[in-house]
């Protein structure tokens, strides 16, 4: 049957204000165009319509955390969008600036010189009530006139096709990005689908709310950051795959600082000045000295930067007072107060329990209404602070309510019950009813003046009611591209500054001292897992495989898991026990930082710091789970480090060919060399230490080391000690060789930029040449492995930590919230 045949029977009832079902008749033309593109697309991929967009959401790595969660899911999203009439978004347009408009006179009065309270139009206690009022902000007045520059509000729709708003997102704008990232997964499924049915582009809105920043700065050229709370933040990648598209800096708190009244980022070039930051946590968390002296996500001295008019916020710093449901009850007359108008746009209807007369209301009507919060905090008889339907309550319930509005009836508001209307979304190939929030955004433009995204945020919610207070996404819901579309081909494209040819330039922009510590320590992590699981790997190989390269040597097998052992990767009890039991361990090891499923949590956190960076190829193959590995039969085992070497090997190649040979670049390869080199330290004191020619331990050796074939290639004979030790010790030309790995080192830091002006050379590279000094003029003869080997480590571990001091934030440990993912 075909989709738009499908979609004309999508069963629902034509009182529910179904979007698709109001629809007039050249509109609900697109509906079914819509349903007919995406029929034909399944029919050509073969494959449901929700697999193939869901590929792509994996391609371009969108996910989200719910709340509680430790990992990230997929981001859900329905291959069917909202379709909304230009004519019908244009009254939205217009309600939508006109209350941004009241939102800003509004802030401007509560932080300026207080009017609406003085005069009787605002209760005093309904701003000072707020957790979100910054006190130590009023009289503080912009530089350039303007409080908000990027707002969120959130729409239902009524039965009776009656937009509302349900809530105003000044704090963060969260969703902004999901909005970009649906419209590039769907776009990228549907090939030029949306074009045919003449959906508003996007693009145009982002450019302008990047050049709305940019314009309220004193340089011409402004470096704008987005501050992040960091990669534990439930919406962390949305704001990194946002500044990626924006082309903003991903900074956390720990990588500013403010010197003479100035932003600056601490990057390996130094500090570089910040103009303006579009900040992602809250006002109590932005400046422990000024607010909450405890955060540690913040930035001390920022709102001097701020307030001395040197550095941009947005929004204002206490902008997210209003975002209380209790301001919602004063909206409408507000806006007659301030601009004698009626509201385009109505909120729901809303009941602030700190007036008497409304707190009788809600407590009458309250098995009609839902109650809520005033201020977004811990209200008694409110479980978990949130809005509950008072005919949902049990007698107890009812009567712990009751008690608690009679007590602090400021804490609570009653609002009207929005009956949401329904949207057609694709579920298991067929059309189903779901109720649906819509996130819309607003900024303002290069000119000053607001503008609206053609489309937004839509939220389908998994029951038949909806939760229509919900802010995030929540277990079963769908989100929604939201395609704003008109009748007619517009005559002209329209034009997006992001689709203008930009100036050429060269090199990355600026990189961050934090983003370089985790770029060296991920590549370690990934070089240090090969390493162990190639470990393994022989260990195994040699239980089952006559022609290992350890054999059956219980010297060599003893030894390789002595490496184990010192690498922290097992405990001593555990190499006693039979190979296969010990490797299974190593394998699963999450408590000791050297086990391999250690190692890759820590390649998989810090990876999460580095989204911005990493194409979805490699963050899809960084980001797997290990194998499942429950058996102890060697076979099994040894098939799950083979595949783990194949995949890590594909990360080193991948970070070898897909990065530009720029700084973050060297710090991957710096990682990977150092780690490399420590690895090959440890393995040949411990397979070729002593004097003796023990050809098992030095097959091993070459085998760890992925050498054997140019070994077999440059000698006839078995593994002989001095001619093994030149290949991995002093042979310049081999990958895996010491000398290598130091060579490399030193070329790295020498492209480094420098702090100074005299042309010294500065620590790191100092350390490195007393590194590779030896290297470099010694013969095999001379080299005693005992004694340099030492030496080699001692010096390229005081070379990590003078890379750490010279380039990377110094914090110290204690200074580090619990689960930030700072790594050592």
């Amino acid at each position: 049957m075909p989709a738009s045949a499908r979609l004309e029977d999508y069963p629902v009832d034509v009182t529910a204000g179904d979007l698709f079902r109001d629809a007039p008749p050249d509109v609900a033309a697109k509906w079914l165009a819509m349903a007919d593109g995406l029929a034909a697309l399944r029919e050509e991929a073969g494959l449901p319509v929700q697999e193939v967009v869901a590929r792509q959401i994996q391609d371009l790595g969108l996910s989200f955390r719910i709340t509680g969660d430790d990992d990230e899911r997929p981001w859900p999203l329905s291959p069917m969008p909202l379709i909304i009439d230009s004519a019908e978004w244009a009254e939205l347009e217009r309600g939508l600036i006109q209350r941004a408009r009241l939102l800003e006179a509004v802030i401007g009065d509560i932080y300026g010189p207080q009017k609406l309270v003085a005069e009787g139009h605002l209760p005093a206690a309904l701003v000072a009530g707020s957790r979100y009022f910054a006190r130590n902000v009023v009289g503080i007045q912009p530089g350039k006139g303007s409080h908000l520059h990027v707002y969120a509000v959130d729409l239902a729709r009524g039965r009776r096709g009656t937009w509302r708003v349900l809530g105003d997102r000044l704090r963060l704008a969260n969703g902004i990005g999901y909005a970009l990232e649906n419209r590039l997964a769907l776009s990228r499924s549907t090939g030029a689908l949306l074009g045919r049915v003449h959906t508003r582009r996007l693009a145009r809105f982002f450019s302008e709310l990047r050049s709305g920043m940019a314009r309220t700065c004193a340089r011409e050229n402004p470096r704008i950051a987005l501050l992040t709370p960091g990669r534990l933040n439930q919406s962390y990648p949305e704001q990194a795959h946002l500044a990626r598209y924006l082309g903003l800096p991903l900074v956390e708190g720990r990588d500013l600082s403010v010197n003479d009244n100035r932003l600056f980022v601490r990057t390996i070039a130094g500090p570089k000045r910040i103009d303006a930051v579009w900040r992602w946590i809250d006002t109590n968390a932005l400046d422990p000295l000024a607010f909450d002296a405890r955060s540690a996500i913040g930035v001390p001295d920022l709102i001097e930067a701020w307030a001395g008019g040197r550095t941009e916020v947005t929004n204002w710093p206490g902008a997210e007072v209003l975002e209380a449901p209790a301001f919602a009850a004063f909206m409408p007359r507000l806006c007659k107060v301030l601009f004698n108008e009626q509201p385009l746009l109505p909120n729901i209807a809303t009941w602030w329990c700190g007036q008497a007369a409304e707190g009788d209301v809600v407590r009458k009507r309250l098995d009609e209404l839902v109650v809520t919060s005033a201020f977004g905090q811990f209200a008694e008889g409110l479980p978990g602070g949130r809005a509950v339907a008072g005919a949902d309550l049990t007698r107890a319930q009812r009567r712990a309510l009751l008690d608690g509005m009679q007590r602090r009836p400021m804490d609570y508001c009653g609002q009207e019950t929005v009956q949401l209307s329904t949207t057609p979304a694709l579920i298991d190939e067929r059309f189903e009813p779901r109720p649906f929030t819509l996130r819309a955004f607003v900024a303002r433009g290069s000119d000053g003046e607001w503008t609206v995204m053609p489309g937004g945020f839509a939220r389908l919610s998994s029951s038949s009611s909806g939760d229509n207070h919900a802010i995030l996404m929540g277990e079963g819901d769908l989100s929604a591209d939201v395609c704003v579309v008109d009748r007619v081909a517009p005559r002209r494209p329209v034009e997006s500054r992001l689709d203008e040819t930009p100036q050429v330039r060269r090199g990355g922009g600026i990189l961050a001292s934090q983003a370089a510590d985790n770029l060296f320590w991920f590549a370690r992590y990934v070089e240090r897992a090969e390493l162990t699981v190639r470990v393994i790997r022989a260990l195994l190989g040699s239980t089952i495989e006559v022609d290992a390269a350890a054999g059956s040597n219980p010297e060599v097998v003893s030894r390789m898991l002595a490496l184990l052992v010192e690498w922290g990767a097992i405990t001593p009890h555990t190499a006693r026990l039979p190979v296969p039991q010990a490797c299974h361990a190593a394998l699963a090891e999450t408590t000791m930082s050297g086990g391999v499923a250690a190692t890759f949590g820590f390649i998989r956190s810090t990876g999460l710091t580095l989204r911005d960076r990493f194409t979805s190829d490699f963050w899809r193959i960084a980001s797997r789970p290990l194998p499942p590995f429950d058996s102890q039969r060697p076979g099994a085992l040894l098939r799950v480090a083979r595949e783990l070497v194949e995949r890590l090997g594909a990360l080193s190649g991948l970070l070898s060919e897909n990065f530009v040979r720029g700084p973050s670049w060297r710090f991957l390869d710096m990682g990977r060399r150092i780690e490399r080199a420590l690895g090959i330290c440890s393995t040949v004191s411990f397979l070729a230490g002593d004097d003796g020619e023990h050809n098992d331990a030095l097959g091993a050796l070459l085998d760890l080391s992925d050498s054997q074939i140019t070994y077999r290639t440059r000698y006839l004979t078995g593994p002989r000690r001095a001619p093994v030790l030149d290949l991995l010790l002093l042979d310049p030309e081999n990958p895996r060789s010491l000398a290598f790995q130091a060579n490399a080192i030193c070329r790295h830091i020498e492209a480094l930029p420098s702090l100074g002006e005299d042309l010294l050379p500065e620590a790191p590279l100092l350390e490195a040449r007393a590194l590779l000094g030896p290297l470099k003029s010694m013969s095999i003869e001379a080299y005693d492995s005992a004694e340099h080997l030492g030496a080699t480590e001692a010096r390229l571990l005081a070379l990590s930590e003078t890379i750490s001091t010279r380039y990377f934030l110094q914090i110290e440990k204690a200074d580090v919230p619990a689960g930030a993912g700072l790594l050592a």
